[in-house]
């Protein structure tokens, strides 16, 4: 793929957008849902960041663009569910209840056009510290927002130099042995349960690190996140998956291709083309 095109699937995944904090690419996700449609959608949790919005309103407008693009998607037909992560666990007080065309559950399976069966799961659930120790889950949240602001930084110099797109934050996790471990660690136990909930494979978010595996047999998928990377999974209408990282096609995308977006003040970080960002 050579640049920003429509594009229909049978069913996309999106995790981890967190409405509701100043770090969240809404706009860019405006942009991805407009070039990208599918029969289903998956919000797979954390969606809204209540855990920020407790702390600090931030509802800016393009947070409720988001919202509204979805919900004219579920009018013209998209089923979308909506999955509650740790972020938004409110909801999970509302599993089966429709919001405006979207249903809340907590866990659902997806049979995909090639008969596989996989567990869509936010993945909290299998986050010992979330759970157990919620203080310093709390106290990891604050630590992420100041490497965001470090990442927003270190971009910013990055767009002056014309150099791409460059995560700090994702590079952070990565190097940091304590967090590979833990990445490993995570995929293990979803893949795990998969397995026990007899299925071919998992979906999930939670630490914004998109991946498609296979783990002891197990597919084990993560949706990535719309703070950093901007990712989405997909399935083809074959059974076949992919992940869409958003900021590589608009580094590829030709000028036409993202003039509308650059007109409504999208940041361009991941043009190549010298094109000045917001």
């Amino acid at each position: 793929m050579t640049g920003a095109e429509h594009r229909k699937f049978r069913a996309l995944f999106i995790s981890d957008i967190h409405l509701g904090s100043k770090p969240a690419k809404a706009e860019f996700l405006i942009d991805f849902l407009r070039y990208h449609d599918a029969e289903q959608i998956y919000l797979v949790g954390d969606i809204v960041d209540g855990w920020r919005l407790k702390r600090s309103w931030h509802w800016p407008a393009a947070h409720n663009d988001v919202v509204q693009k979805l919900l004219r998607k579920a009018r013209k037909g998209t089923e979308i569910t909506y999955i509650a992560g740790n972020h938004d666990e409110f909801l999970r007080s509302f599993q089966g209840v429709h919001f405006g065309g979207i249903v809340v559950a907590d866990r659902v399976i997806h049979e995909a056009a090639d008969g596989r069966k996989f567990l869509v799961i936010h993945g909290d659930q299998f986050d010992q510290v979330v759970h157990n120790v919620r203080w310093l889950a709390y106290l990891g949240d604050k630590a992420y927002d100041l490497a965001i602001v470090v990442n927003r930084v270190i971009a910013r110099v990055r767009r002056i130099l014309g150099r791409p797109y460059w995560s700090f934050s994702s590079w952070a996790k990565i190097k940091v042995k304590k967090a590979i471990k833990f990445i490993s660690s995570f995929q293990d136990v979803l893949a795990q349960e998969a397995q026990r909930s007899e299925v071919d494979g998992v979906i999930c978010g939670h630490i914004h690190h998109a991946a498609m595996e296979d783990i002891r047999g197990v597919t084990y998928m993560n949706t990535g996140d719309w703070v950093e990377s901007c990712t989405a999974l997909a399935e083809n209408f074959d059974g076949s998956f992919e992940i869409i990282t958003w900021a590589q096609i608009l580094e590829t995308a030709p000028v036409p291709a993202t003039r509308e977006i650059e007109k409504r003040g999208v940041v361009t970080a991941f043009r190549k083309d010298g094109v000045k960002a917001a």
